[in-house]
């Protein structure tokens, strides 16, 4: 089983989608989009950055075998909003990765 970083850069969608997300990545606000993202309120804030990611992938999969059968409660905003978060998540992992111990 491939790590969730692994599994995020290997996501395969469609340019729209991607774009649509990557455009919003910028406006990512951790504290109040996390929870809302991960469909739960609380203290997702507080989450790990890669489990929250390992999370959002299982959602997002999910939204895209909507997608892909056309499912009438399929919603493209809401697959746009955690493909925001796993974005900006990945990102946040990325960075812990390449950190010297000196930082």
């Amino acid at each position: 089983m491939q790590d969730p970083l692994s599994r995020f850069q290997a996501l395969r969608r469609p340019h729209l989608l991607l774009d649509a997300a990557r455009s919003g990545v910028h406006h990512y606000i951790r504290e109040s989009h996390l929870a809302r993202a991960l469909g739960r309120r609380g203290h997702a804030r507080l989450m790990r950055p890669l489990p929250a990611l390992e999370e959002l992938l299982e959602i997002e999969q999910k939204l895209d075998q909507e997608r892909r059968r056309n499912e009438a409660g399929y919603s493209y905003y809401r697959h746009v909003e955690v493909l925001i978060a796993a974005i900006a998540e990945a990102e946040i992992v990325r960075a812990a990765c390449f950190r010297t111990p000196a930082e």
